[in-house]
């Protein structure tokens, strides 16, 4: 039993290091794992913040005022009363005030303050949904970057046993006396550089993996194999595009509608009650020098005009902004769908090439085969038969390119679209 459970530990530990990931996966665990990720909180928490100032402006708001002054004259009685010491107000005077003041009604000023500021969350929601979504174009190109190493890799060894193999064939034939030293020499020399070559290629994926391995958040060991993806839906030019960035402009747009809104508010009336307790000399009775408490309480209007003078002006410096989002949107439109027609136009030309890709790979072997036999009969060199050697292997890859470049540009186009 306990073999058991070791074994299976050991596959699932395993299975973790050294197992197949697809593109979809990629994306998903950059989109969970990118650092950019944590403002999605950020921003719901700014606008919860923004709200709850907002509704505070129906709380009573309370006020605390104090002052001490000196005046050189006061306010006197203009008779005199025979035997009657009226006493006039002090010319130094002092007043502890507090004031609570209720808003009734203010035009729609804090209903608006709640719409701006979700106006100006969503906005803030819909650039960062843009920044998270340019993510996926690259791990698209890390990941067909990795594909078509392997795929190098893959060619790259088929060519080394078949070195190999001409190696082994020009040391019988040095042998029998039919090569020389030089022939063998320049299949080596082939071998050195492909080894070199697939050092290279090696280096150069592990490093895509570690940059890939950096935007998932997971380790990718070199043993990890990335699946070919296969697109469940074909795109092309005449595809309708749903990028993050039209609900931009869609949520600036809208932005745009409540500030114009709240133009209207500001030159609207606002009605309160005010309740003033305070404390000084003199109190309400000026003729009385000494301190003494006292309150008013009432409704208060305010109404201020003076933005009406510039009501016209705001509106139009919002009609142009307006204006300008409209044109950023059909340039957006226009090179997208320029890219779009221009993506398409590269997978036609890459299909089209695939189709004789089979067929020079054949002949390309043929040829390569008719040198070998050339070789054997001593009627071709061996650096001509390594050249053919090395066209049928260039033939090779430039399939298994246009394979990958082909399902490059068809995500390519996914990603524009967003389809």
């Amino acid at each position: 039993m306990k073999k058991i459970i070791f074994t299976l530990s050991l596959f699932v530990c395993v299975s973790g290091m050294y197992g197949q990931v697809t593109l979809e996966e990629c994306q998903r665990k950059t989109q969970d794992n990118y650092p950019l990720v944590r403002q999605y909180d950020l921003i719901e928490k700014t606008q919860e913040y923004n709200l709850e100032n907002a509704a505070k402006g129906y709380l009573p708001q309370f006020a605390l005022s104090a002052k001490a002054s000196y005046q050189s004259d006061v306010t006197e009685l203009p008779i005199k009363i025979p035997g009657v010491d009226i006493k006039g107000m002090p010319k130094d005077q002092y007043q502890v005030m507090v004031e609570l003041q209720q808003n009734i009604w203010d035009g729609g000023g804090i209903k608006m303050q709640k719409k701006q500021a979700t106006a100006e969350a969503d906005v803030e929601k819909e650039k960062l949904r843009v920044d998270m979504y340019a993510l996926n174009n690259r791990v698209n190109d890390l990941y067909f970057g990795i594909l078509l190493l392997d795929e190098q890799l893959k060619q790259n060894a088929l060519l080394q046993d078949e070195l190999e193999r001409n190696f082994r064939q020009i040391s019988s034939y040095f042998e029998n006396g039919i090569a020389n030293q030089a022939d063998l020499d320049a299949v080596k020399v082939e071998q050195l550089n492909t080894r070199q070559k697939r050092i290279e290629l090696s280096f150069s994926r592990e490093a895509y993996l570690k940059m890939l391995s950096l935007l998932t958040g997971e380790e990718l060991s070199p043993e990890t194999t990335l699946e070919k993806p296969v697109p469940e839906k074909m795109v092309n030019a005449a595809s309708e595009i749903h990028r993050p960035e039209l609900s931009l402009f869609d949520a600036q747009t809208t932005g745009l509608n409540v500030q114009e809104k709240a133009l209207n508010v500001r030159h609207l009336p606002r009605f309160g009650l005010f309740v003033q307790g305070a404390y000084g000399n003199p109190g309400l009775n000026m003729l009385k020098n000494e301190f003494s408490p006292y309150y008013i309480a009432g409704v208060r209007l305010s109404w201020n005009f003076g933005s009406l003078y510039t009501l016209k002006n705001d509106r139009r410096v919002i009609e142009n902004k307006r204006q300008q989002l409209g044109s950023n949107r059909d340039v957006f439109l226009f090179n997208t769908r320029l890219q779009v027609t221009q993506q398409d136009q590269a997978v036609r030309s890459v299909e089209k090439q695939m189709r004789d890709d089979d067929e020079i790979i054949r002949l390309r072997t043929n040829i390569r085969r008719s040198a070998e036999a050339k070789v054997a009969n001593g009627t071709l060199t061996v650096t001509e038969m390594l050249r053919e050697l090395t066209n049928e292997s260039l033939a090779r890859q430039a399939k298994v390119m246009h394979e990958i470049q082909r399902l490059q540009g068809i995500y390519q186009m996914k990603y524009i679209t967003n389809q």
